[in-house]
């Protein structure tokens, strides 16, 4: 009995071992191989590799056309992570009291989540056309990349608020502190890192996002349409190097809001020290 309960639990191990190398594979290979690729020596994005060069990373750092465009994706992505935070600060405090038609306007603002992103691309795309605003990055795709980044963010510092220890304000106010004060000497610094890691997190949103981006851009172009473009064009041999690096500058950013997150989950712990 003992030996067949321990035959089954080693099978049940290498069966879990193969599935979770299986996985690895599956998420991660492809963004190896791209990797690999990216230094690959042949003027023709494939196998088999013909030798090591950094020559496709120098090419893609001296493109104007890139680093326009990965300036246009950075500044964008910093005016809507600003905008979709700030909106979603106010609607979580908002939140935390009972208002008329509460649930139709929760569900209307989580709505970007489950549109599809075509269906809301067109959707701008009418509506600024009708509207006759021009299509340009400091107009129409910020307000589309507000449109879809707004949800996540609110969904990042909604449990954070609604979960804030009312009898810290309480205490706050019966020592004379305004609603105001409250939010700022109180509140604030407690919720800060939350803050910072929903900002984080939308400007990494806003700057890998795509599909919106197509329908409402103007002639200036950001870093993921640009990258559409090429591959529509021409297969050019500097793509996986450029891939590469818009990689780890979403990484980047992903990890420094990890680092954030981390930090909101001790804050509790260091606020009751």
């Amino acid at each position: 009995m003992a030996r067949s309960a321990h035959a089954l639990s080693r099978t049940s191990r290498i069966v879990l071992s193969v599935y979770a190398a299986a996985l690895y594979v599956f998420l991660y290979g492809p963004i190896v191989m791209i990797g690999v690729l990216s230094f690959n020596a042949s003027r023709i994005i494939g196998f088999p590799f013909r030798g090591f060069t950094g020559e496709w990373y120098l090419k893609v750092l001296e493109s104007r056309q890139f680093l326009s465009a990965l300036l246009n994706s950075i500044g964008v992505g910093l005016v809507a992570a600003v905008i979709a935070t700030a909106l979603a600060l106010t609607l979580a405090l908002a939140f935390r009291r009972d208002f008329p038609l509460k649930g139709v306007v929760f569900n209307l603002v989580l709505m970007p989540i489950v549109m599809p992103g075509i269906v809301g691309g067109i959707v701008l795309l009418m509506f600024f056309g009708y509207l006759n605003l021009g299509f340009s990055l400091w107009t129409s795709v910020v307000v589309a990349h507000v449109n879809w980044v707004l949800p996540f963010a609110f969904l990042t510092l909604y449990p954070r608020i609604h979960g804030f220890d009312v009898a810290l304000e309480e205490a706050a106010m019966d020592l004379g502190a305004t609603r105001f004060e409250v939010l700022r000497y109180v509140m604030f610094p407690i919720i800060r890192p939350s803050i910072v890691a929903t900002a984080l997190f939308s400007f990494s949103l806003s700057f890998d996002e795509f599909i919106r981006t197509l329908f409402v851009t103007g002639s200036q172009r950001t870093v993921p349409v640009m990258f559409w473009t090429l591959v529509m064009d021409e297969l050019v041999p500097e793509l996986p190097a450029m891939a590469v690096l818009i990689i780890l500058i979403s990484a980047t950013v992903a990890m420094v809001g990890a680092v954030a997150a981390s930090r909101t989950r001790q804050a509790p712990q260091t606020t009751a020290g």
